[in-house]
C-alpha cells in the first residue's frame, strides 16, 4: 500500500480546530462570520481540508447565512463528496432566499444523483419552494414521496404541507394533514388558522384558535397575530379585544407584528382612537405600523389625517412602500388635493414604484378625482401595460367626469388588445351612460355582459336598474330584477327608486310590501324614495303611513329622510306639519334648510321664505347654489325688488356662487311681477350667459300678467329660438292676444303650433277623497264615474246660468273666449270642473284638491266655487 504524502492531507486537528472557529461564529453571524468564513475556506482549499464534510457543510451554511448564494454554490459543486446535510443546506438556502427554481431543480438533480433517502429537513425545504412558486404538481409529488417515506406524519413535514395548500387556498387537504398529525406545534397551528382567514372563514379560524386552547397548546405571537386577523376580516370587535387582552397578560402586546394587526382591527372597526392610541404607545413602529395607520384613516374617510400621517412617517426617515402611496394617492382623490397629489408622484419617480401595479391605479385614480383627465391619461399612457385593471382605472375616471366618448375609446382600445372587461368595466360604462340618457349604449353593454358569460353581479344588476330607469324603460328594468335570484337592499332600493322616477307609483308601493314579506329591513333610502311616491301622488294618507315606518324603523333622524318628508308635506298642503318636522330635525344640514325655505317660496308665503334664510344666517349655515333659487323666487312673488337684487348681488360678493339660469329667471321674474318689464328686458340682454327658454319665459308670463304684447311677442320669439318644441311661450302668447281682442293673432299661432308639430302639455288635476287618490283629464272619460260627473256638470251649468250667474274673467284671460263666446259654459271640460263635480256626487270627508296645473286649474276651481257661492246664497 503506497504511502500518503503528509502535505496531501490536511492534519484532522487542524481541520476540527477551524470547524470548531467557525461553528462558534454562526450563531452571531455579523461582521466576525463574514470575514471568518471566506477566510477559512481559502486555508481549508490550501491544506486540502474540502474532503472533510463536516467542515464543507459548515461553510455552506455561513455562506447562506452571509446571503452569498453565488459562493456557496461554487463550493458545492466542487465538493468531492456530499451527504444528505450539503444536499439539504443548499435547498434551504435557496428556499429562505426566494431561488425557489434553484431549490426546485437541485432537488431534482438530488434524487437522481444520490441513493440517500431525503429526511424531513430536506422535504421540507422542498415543499416551502414548492408553496412560494405555486407549483401545484410539483407539491403533490413532494407529498407522495413523504407519503412513502411515511414522513406526512412528520411534524416539519405535515406544517410545511399544510402551509402548501393553504396558501394555494385547498383547505380540505390542509385540514386532512393536520389531523393526521400526532404531535401539532403553534406553527402547525397558526398555518391552518392563517389559511382559513386568508380565504374569508374567519369564523372557522377563530372555532380553531378556541380549540388549540383547549388542548393546552400556548399560542404564540404568530398565532395571535392571526387570530385577530380573523377578527378585522369578519369585523368581531369584541373577539378581537379579547385576544388583545390575552396578548396585554402574556406580555406579547409589545410585539410590533401583533400590535399592527390590533391596529388593522380597530381601523376596519372604526375605532379610530383606540387605534391611534396604540400606535402612539409602540416602542419601536415599522413600515407596517406606519403603513397601516394611513390605510385605516383612509378607509374611515379621515383623508386629511391621512395625509399629516404620510407627512409625519417621511419625517421620520421612513420611505413610504408601494402600499402606503396607495393608500395616500386614494386620500388624495378624496379631497382633490391635486398638490399633496403631484408629491406623491414624484417620490413614486424617485422610489421607482411606478411598475407597482396597484400604484400607477391609484395615480390614474387620483388624478381623475381630482379632475386633471388629461394628467390621469398621461399616466396610463406612460405606464399603463396591458392588463385590465389599468383600463378599469381610466375608464372609471373618464366615467366618474361625465366623459362618455373617451371612456367609449378606451373601452375599444382594451378590446383591441384582447383585454377581457370585468364587470367593474361594464359598471363603469353603465354610469357614464345612465348619467347621460345613453340609453343605446347601455343596451350593447348588457348585451355584452350576457356574451360574456359574466354572471350578473348585484353592482351589475343596479346600475341596468339605474340606467333603464332612468331612461324610461321600466318593464327592461323590472326584467333585470326579476332574474336576480338574490336581492340585496341596493337592487330593491333602485328598483322602488326606478318606478318612483317613472311616476309608477303604485308599483313601488306594491314592490314596498314584497320587500317587506322577503323579510329584509328597509332603510333610508327606501322612505325616501317612498316619501316621494307620496309626494308625486301628493297623497298625504300614503305619507302618513310612510312617516309611521319611518318612526319605527329609526331612521326619522337621517337627513335626507327628513327633506323627503318636508318636502311631502309641503306638496299636500300641509306647511305647517312641514314646518314642525323641519324645526324637530333640521341642525346644520342646508338640505334641510333650502327644502323649507323652498316650500314657503312655492306657496306664496315670502315672509315665512324669508325669514327662515335669515335665521339660517343665525344657525351658521352656509348657503348654496339652490337656498338663492328659493329666496330670489320668495322675493319675486312677494315684489321685494330691492330685497331680492341684494340676495342676488350677494351670491357672488359674499358666498362665492356664480349665478346659474334658475336664478336669472328668479330676478327676471322679480322685474316682471312688479311690473318693470323694460328692466327686464334689459337685464336678460346684460346677461353674462346665454339665456335659456326658462329665462325668456319668465318674461313672457311678466308680459301676460301686464298685457304688453310688443315685448311678449318678442320674448316668445326668444323662447322659441332657444326651445322650439317647447308649447308653453306659444300658450302665454296666445293668451295675450286673447286679453287684447286679437283672435286672428290666436288663430295664427295655432296654426303655427300645428305645423311646427308641438303640441300643449295636457292639463289634469288629482283630488284625494276618503284615502284614494282621483286622477282627472281634460276631456277625457277614462275615469269610472265620467257619464255621472258630465250629467252633474250639466245640471249645475244650466242651474247656475238660470240663476243669472255670469263669470268673472277678468282676471282669466285664458277662459275669457270661452265664456265670452259662451262655449261650454263655465269650462265644463276642464279637469278642475271634474273635481267640483266629484265631490258633489256624494262623496263624504274632507277632500283636498291637489293642482297638478295649478294656474289653469285653479282659475276654473274658482270659477265654478264662484258659481256655486252664487247659488247658495241666491234666495227665489
Amino acid at each position: 500500500m503506497p504511502l500518503l504524502n503528509p502535505l496531501s492531507r490536511a492534519p484532522s486537528t487542524h481541520i476540527r480546530s477551524l470547524a470548531r472557529v467557525l461553528l462558534s461564529c454562526l450563531p452571531t453571524g455579523g461582521d466576525r462570520l463574514r470575514r471568518l468564513n471566506p477566510a477559512i475556506h481559502a486555508g481549508a482549499t490550501v491544506a486540502g481540508g474540502l474532503d472533510d464534510l463536516f467542515l464543507t457543510n459548515l461553510l455552506l451554511r455561513g455562506y447562506s447565512n452571509l446571503g452569498r448564494l453565488r459562493d456557496a454554490r461554487h463550493l458545492f459543486d466542487r465538493m468531492p463528496h456530499r451527504n444528505l446535510v450539503s444536499w439539504g443546506s443548499v435547498i434551504s438556502m435557496y428556499t429562505q432566499h426566494g431561488r425557489d427554481d434553484c431549490a426546485i431543480s437541485l432537488f431534482a438533480a438530488f434524487r437522481k444523483a444520490s441513493c440517500e433517502v431525503p429526511n424531513e429537513f430536506l422535504l421540507a425545504s422542498v415543499l416551502r419552494a414548492c408553496t412560494q412558486s405555486k407549483a401545484v404538481s410539483l407539491g403533490e409529488q413532494v407529498h407522495g414521496i413523504a407519503v412513502k417515506l411515511d414522513l406526512d406524519a412528520n411534524v416539519y413535514v405535515g406544517t410545511a404541507l399544510i402551509n402548501l395548500y393553504a396558501k394555494l387556498g385547498c383547505m380540505d387537504e390542509a385540514m386532512l394533514v393536520f389531523h393526521a398529525l400526532p404531535v401539532r406545534t403553534p406553527v402547525t397551528w397558526n398555518t391552518v388558522i392563517t389559511g382559513y382567514a386568508q380565504i374569508g372563514c374567519g369564523g372557522v379560524a377563530l372555532e380553531l384558535f378556541d380549540r388549540m386552547g383547549i388542548e393546552g397548546v400556548r399560542p404564540d405571537r404568530f398565532v395571535l397575530a392571526s387570530a385577530v386577523s380573523a377578527c378585522s376580516a369578519l369585523g368581531f370587535l369584541e373577539g378581537g379585544r379579547q385576544i388583545h387582552g390575552y396578548a396585554y397578560r402574556s406580555a406579547t402586546e409589545t410585539d410590533t407584528s401583533v400590535i399592527n394587526v390590533l391596529i388593522d382591527l380597530y381601523c376596519k372597526c372604526s375605532r379610530l382612537s383606540a387605534a391611534r392610541k396604540l400606535f402612539d404607545c409602540m416602542e419601536y413602529r415599522n413600515l407596517v405600523s406606519w403603513t397601516t395607520m394611513i390605510s385605516g384613516y383612509m378607509q374611515n374617510s379621515f383623508n386629511a389625517e391621512a395625509i399629516t400621517m404620510f407627512w409625519n412617517m417621511t419625517q421620520a426617515g421612513w420611505q413610504p412602500d408601494g402600499f402606503a402611496c396607495t393608500s395616500i394617492l386614494n386620500s388624495c382623490g378624496s379631497l382633490a388635493a391635486i398638490w399633496q397629489g403631484r408629491q406623491i408622484h414624484a417620490h413614486v419617480i424617485k422610489a421607482d414604484l411606478e411598475a407597482d401595479e396597484y400604484v400607477k391605479n391609484a395615480l390614474i385614480d387620483m388624478y381623475a378625482k381630482c379632475e386633471h383627465l388629461t394628467e390621469a391619461r398621461a399616466v396610463f399612457d406612460a405606464l399603463a401595460e396591458d392588463d385590465a385593471i389599468s383600463y378599469n382605472a381610466m375608464i372609471e375616471g373618464y366615467s366618474k367626469n361625465g366623459a362618455l366618448a373617451e371612456a367609449v375609446n378606451i373601452f375599444h382600445r382594451m378590446r383591441f388588445f384582447s383585454l377581457r372587461p370585468s364587470l367593474l368595466t361594464f359598471v363603469s360604462l353603465l354610469g357614464v351612460s345612465s348619467s347621460q340618457l345613453a340609453i343605446e349604449l347601455s343596451k350593447q353593454i348588457h348585451g355584452l355582459i350576457i356574451k360574456s358569460g359574466t354572471s350578473l353581479d348585484l353592482y351589475a344588476a343596479s346600475a341596468l336598474i339605474d340606467v333603464y330607469s332612468k331612461c324610461s324603460l321600466v318593464n327592461d328594468a323590472k326584467t333585470v330584477f326579476n332574474m336576480l335570484y338574490y336581492k340585496d337592499m341596493v337592487i330593491w332600493n333602485s328598483m322602488i327608486f326606478g318606478h318612483a322616477q317613472n311616476e309608477q307609483g303604485e308599483e313601488a308601493i306594491k314592490l314596498f310590501n314584497q320587500l317587506l314579506l322577503s323579510g329584509m329591513a328597509p332603510n333610508g333610502f327606501t322612505f325616501v324614495a317612498l316619501v316621494t311616491v307620496a309626494s308625486t301622488l301628493a297623497s298625504m294618507f300614503h305619507g302618513q303611513q310612510f312617516h309611521a315606518w319611518i318612526i319605527k324603523a329609526g331612521v326619522n333622524n337621517d337627513l335626507h329622510v327628513s327633506n323627503a318628508l318636508i318636502d311631502m308635506y309641503a306638496k299636500c298642503g300641509f306647511i305647517k306639519e312641514g314646518r314642525m318636522l323641519f324645526e324637530s330635525t333640521c341642525g346644520e344640514d342646508v338640505i334641510c334648510w333650502n327644502s323649507m325655505i323652498t316650500t314657503y317660496a312655492q306657496h306664496g308665503h315670502a315672509e315665512e321664505a324669508l325669514q327662515v334664510f335669515r335665521l339660517m344666517g343665525e344657525a351658521e349655515v352656509e348657503p348654496n347654489y339652490v337656498t338663492f333659487v328659493g329666496v330670489l323666487s320668495a322675493c319675486a312673488h312677494a315684489g321685494f325688488v330691492d330685497e331680492g337684487l341684494n340676495h342676488f348681488n350677494s351670491m357672488k360678493s359674499n358666498y362665492d356662487i356664480e349665478p346659474g339660469i334658475e336664478h336669472y329667471a328668479s330676478v327676471v321674474n322679480l322685474f316682471g311681477r312688479s311690473g318693470k318689464l323694460h328692466a327686464a328686458k334689459e337685464f336678460i340682454e346684460r346677461m353674462p350667459i346665454k339665456p335659456a327658454a326658462a329665462v325668456w319665459r319668465s318674461l313672457l308670463s311678466a308680459c301676460h300678467l301686464f298685457g304688453n304684447a310688443e315685448i311678449g311677442r318678442y320674448a316668445a320669439e326668444m323662447a322659441l329660438l332657444a326651445d322650439p318644441t317647447d308649447s308653453g311661450p306659444y300658450v302665454l302668447l296666445s293668451n295675450i292676444y286673447a286679453s287684447k281682442g286679437l283672435w286672428a293673432d290666436v288663430h295664427n299661432l295655432r296654426q303655427q303650433m300645428d305645423s311646427s308639430g308641438t303640441v300643449k302639455e295636457t292639463g289634469c288635476s288629482w283630488i284625494e277623497v276618503t284615502k284614494e287618490v282621483h286622477t282627472f283629464i281634460v276631456r277625457g272619460r277614462e275615469h269610472p264615474e265620467a257619464e255621472l260627473i258630465y250629467s252633474v256638470l250639466d245640471e249645475l251649468t244650466s242651474l247656475i246660468k238660470n240663476l243669472g250667474y255670469v263669470p268673472d274673467t277678468s282676471d282669466h284671460t285664458l277662459l275669457h273666449k270661452c265664456c265670452a263666446q259662451g262655449e261650454i259654459g263655465i269650462g265644463t271640460s276642464t279637469s278642475g270642473a271634474w273635481v267640483v263635480s266629484s265631490v258633489l256626487i256624494g262623496r263624504s270627508g274632507h277632500p283636498r284638491v291637489l293642482l297638478c296645473r295649478p294656474f289653469r286649474t285653479h282659475a276654473i276651481v274658482g270659477l265654478w266655487t264662484d258659481g256655486l257661492d252664487f247659488a247658495n246664497r241666491y234666495k227665489p
